[in-house]
């Protein structure tokens, strides 16, 4: 069983309608909020003035993914998230700090799971088929991205929604910068030679309907997922075991998606990779959605639309090779050389 990226929803630091190949992207900064669209049409007042910005963005972007794709009706709903919904973790820490742990209400506590966002979208639509939500660091949307195929080649699912999403929070936010995972305020930003630890902070949702039939709408066929910490043997062995087992080797793909990040602990991992394909297109796209455990969503989400468009915009192009072709692409993330995946996908 074949299975297709049928449709795409996204929420995130650009504007709802940007779009790649015309428009000039915002600037991005040390710490970026997404831009929010009107969600008063989908989901009712009452219910949004007690959502967190991760719900909201879930609910929205999934939408759109179903309305992209046609469909009414879902096998399954699963989700990935780094951290879950952190802004209702935050009032709850606070609260407690506030009222000395007594007279505490739990409604924000209650909201905080990681599953929240998976549980209000079937809430919306009224689905109660197959829901999962993967916590799993940098690999957290690679995992339900794996689920979701699963379902669509194994499990008889005609179409499943699969996404991942995380949000920002002042206090964790100021925890993630002093630690180093995030860049701190005034540092600069250069994304082919980084000169500073960190990545730049953002957030996003980004939701793909996958469906086991082909339309004429269809961005791309999803081939294979592979994701693992610390890596056992090379880098090289990885990526070639990765390709092997689908019939691939090295010079076969068109495109290679890299999640640089400009960080300047991380640029090391991601140069020993494009060190494998020193002779094809290299292109990248956390300059465009910035960096959250989720945002290899977005990667997947702009190499989708480059297959079905076939053209890759100049302004995702990392090194200065173009293309040949695009049929084949190979979307490469890790996160501090622990958290490692490989996705593949190809023109349909």
């Amino acid at each position: 069983m074949k299975c297709y990226i049928n449709g795409l929803g996204s929420v995130g630091i650009q504007s709802l309608d940007f779009n790649v190949r015309n428009d000039e992207p915002c600037v991005l900064k040390p710490t970026n909020k997404a831009i929010h669209p009107s969600y008063k049409e989908l989901i009712p007042a009452a219910a949004l003035r007690r959502m967190s910005t991760s719900v909201k963005m879930g609910i929205y972007a999934s939408h759109q993914a179903m309305q992209d794709a046609q469909v009414e009706n879902l096998d399954a709903i699963i989700t990935g998230t780094g951290l879950g919904c952190l802004q209702d973790s935050e009032k709850f820490l606070e609260a407690m700090i506030e009222n000395d742990e007594e007279y505490l209400t739990p409604t924000s506590f209650i909201q905080s799971t990681h599953n929240t966002v998976a549980a209000q979208i079937a809430l919306q639509l009224g689905c109660k088929a197959y829901n999962f939500t993967y916590v799993n660091g940098a690999n957290s949307f690679e995992a339900a991205l794996l689920d979701a195929m699963i379902q669509i080649t194994s499990c008889n699912a005609d179409s499943a929604l699969v996404g991942g999403i995380d949000e920002t929070s002042t206090q964790f936010d100021r925890l993630f910068q002093l630690s180093g995972l995030y860049k701190a305020h005034d540092t600069s930003i250069d994304f082919r030679n980084p000169s500073s630890p960190g990545a730049c902070l953002a957030e996003g949702a980004n939701f793909f309907v996958l469906s086991n039939k082909r339309n004429k709408e269809s961005y791309a066929r999803l081939i294979d997922v592979h994701y693992f910490n610390r890596p056992q043997q090379t880098i090289q062995l990885e990526v070639e075991g990765f390709l092997k087992r689908n019939k691939l080797n090295l010079n076969e793909i068109d495109l290679v998606f890299l999640g640089y990040n400009a960080d300047s602990q991380d640029q090391r991992h991601f140069e020993e990779y494009a060190s494998l394909f020193p002779e094809i297109a290299h292109a990248y796209y956390q300059h465009l959605s910035g960096t959250f455990f989720t945002s290899s969503a977005y990667g997947l989400k702009l190499a989708a639309e480059v297959l079905k468009n076939q053209e890759a915009p100049t302004n995702i192009i990392y090194n200065d090779i173009k293309p040949k072709q695009l049929e084949t692409i190979l979307l490469i993330n890790q996160s501090r050389g622990v958290d490692h995946s490989l996705v593949l996908i190809q023109s349909c």
